[in-house]
C-alpha cells in the first residue's frame, strides 16, 4: 500500500530561501528510499508560475496569493476537502496564511499533523535591528494562532540540535507534544565534469581562472555580506594578493545589494554574478577553494553542505545551526558574526600550508556523507513521521 505525504508550504519559488530546496531534497530522498512513498506539496503560488510548470516534483499551487501573509481563499477549503487522501501531513515553515488554515481545518477535524519550522522560531528574528514591526507581528501571530499550531501538533522535527535548543528561548507558551531532530541532507553532488567548468566560465564575467573564495547565498543583510567584503579588501590591502572572492546568489537588484556593490569598489577582485544554478553552480562549487557563508542567522545553510559535499573547507559562524557539527568535524573555521573574527579567519586560512587545507577538506566531504547525505535525511524524516501516525 502507498505512503501518501502532505507538504504544506506559502512558496516554492526557489528564489524565496532554502525551505523550498529542503522540500524539495527531502522528496526526492524518500522517493529513492520508499517505492511506494507518494509526495505532494500544496502552496499558494500563482499556478502559471514557469518553477510551478517546470518542476519535477508534483506541486499544487492554488494561489496567487495576497498580502505579505500569503493569504489564499481557496487554502483552508482544499485541505478540508482533501486532508483525508493523505497518511501524513507536514506543515514548512511559520508566520504564514498557511499556520491559520492548518489550525482551522485541525480545530473541526482532529487529524494529525507535524511542523518543521525551518528555524522560524529562532529568537534572532525578534531581536535583530530592522525587524521591529516584522518581530511585532509574529508576537501577535504567535499569541493568536502560531502557538495554537505548535502545542497541537504531532510532533515539531527539527534540523539539528541547535535549532531545537533555540527554539525553545524565543516565545512563552511554547509547549509542543514532542520535539524530533532529524537533520536535514541533499542529494551526493554530480561528479566533476569539465562541463561545470565551461558553464561557471560563461557565467562569470571576469574569472581569471585560478581557485577563489565563494558565497553563495540570498543577498540579504543577515547573511553578513557586508562584514566578508570589507574583511577581504582590508585583508588585500594587507597581504596585496588574494583569491577572487565571487558573491553569488539572488538579490543584487535590492537596496542591500547596491549598498554591496558601491562597497566592492568596482574591485576586480570581487565579482557579482548573480544567482547560480545546475552546471555553473556546481561549477562554482569545484572550482572554489573556500566556501564562506557569515551568516547573523542561518538555520541549516545547503550552500554549505553543498559545499562540503565538493570537498571544501567552510568559513561559517556560530550564528549557523550547523556551527558545532562544523567544529566536531574539523570542516573548517567557525567564529562570531563580526568584522574583526572573520578577519582573522580569512587570514588564518589564507596563510595555512597545502596539506593543512587539503585535511580540512577530506573532513569536509568525509562529514558530509556522515551527516548530511540525502538518504540519511530522509530515512530520519520517514522515521519520524511514521512512528505514531495511522491512517485517517
Amino acid at each position: 500500500m502507498n505512503t501518501k505525504i502532505l507538504h504544506i508550504i506559502s512558496s516554492m519559488n526557489p528564489e524565496s530561501g532554502g525551505v523550498c530546496k529542503a522540500i524539495r531534497d527531502i522528496i526526492f530522498g524518500m522517493s529513492e528510499l520508499y517505492k511506494n512513498c507518494e509526495n505532494d506539496v500544496v502552496c499558494v503560488d500563482n499556478p502559471e508560475s514557469s518553477f510551478i510548470k517546470n518542476d519535477s516534483i508534483n506541486i499544487i499551487a492554488l494561489g496567487p496569493k495576497k498580502t505579505s501573509w500569503s493569504y489564499c481563499s481557496s487554502l483552508l477549503p482544499w485541505l478540508v476537502t482533501n486532508y483525508r487522501k493523505y497518511d501524513k501531513v507536514i506543515v514548512h515553515g511559520l508566520w504564514q496564511y498557511q499556520s491559520y488554515a492548518i489550525y482551522k481545518a485541525w480545530k473541526k477535524y482532529k487529524f494529525n499533523y507535524f511542523v518543521m519550522p525551518h528555524g522560524m522560531l529562532d529568537p534572532y528574528f525578534q531581536k535583530a535591528k530592522g525587524r521591529k514591526i516584522k518581530a511585532l507581528r509574529n508576537s501577535l501571530l504567535w499569541h493568536v494562532v502560531e502557538h495554537k499550531l505548535i502545542n497541537n501538533a504531532k510532533g515539531l522535527l527539527f534540523t539539528c540540535e541547535e535549532e531545537m535548543l533555540l527554539a525553545k528561548t524565543t516565545f512563552d507558551n511554547y509547549k509542543p507534544a514532542k520535539e524530533i531532530i532529524i537533520g536535514l541532507g541533499i542529494h551526493n553532488p554530480p561528479a566533476f565534469s569539465e562541463k561545470f567548468k565551461l558553464a561557471f566560465k560563461l557565467k562569470v564575467n571576469g574569472w581569471d581562472g585560478k581557485p577563489f573564495w565563494l558565497f553563495l547565498s540570498r543577498i540579504h543583510p543577515k547573511k553578513g555580506v557586508d562584514i566578508l567584503i570589507n574583511a577581504y579588501l582590508n585583508l588585500l590591502k594587507e597581504t596585496k594578493t588574494l583569491p577572487q572572492l565571487i558573491i553569488a546568489g539572488p538579490g543584487l537588484n535590492t537596496e542591500y545589494g547596491n549598498e554591496l556593490i558601491a562597497l566592492a569598489q568596482k574591485n576586480s577582485n570581487i565579482l557579482f554574478p548573480g544567482m547560480l544554478s545546475g552546471d555553473d553552480k556546481w561549477g562554482a562549487f569545484y572550482e572554489s577553494e573556500l566556501f564562506i557563508l557569515p551568516s547573523h542567522q542561518e538555520n541549516f545553510g545547503i550552500a554549505i553542505v553543498e559545499a562540503m559535499a565538493c570537498a571544501k573547507p567552510v568559513i561559517i559562524t556560530n550564528k549557523v545551526n550547523i556551527w558545532r557539527e562544523i567544529n566536531k568535524y574539523e570542516c573548517g573555521y567557525v567564529g562570531n558574526d563580526d568584522y574583526h573574527e572573520l578577519l582573522f579567519l580569512l587570514k588564518k586560512w589564507h596563510t595555512m600550508n597545502t596539506n593543512e587545507k587539503n585535511e580540512l577538506s577530506q573532513n569536509a566531504q568525509e562529514t558530509f556523507y556522515k551527516l548530511f547525505s540525502i538518504s540519511k535525511a530522509a530515512s530520519n524524516f520517514y522515521a519520524a513521521i511514521d512512528e505514531s501516525i495511522n491512517k485517517y
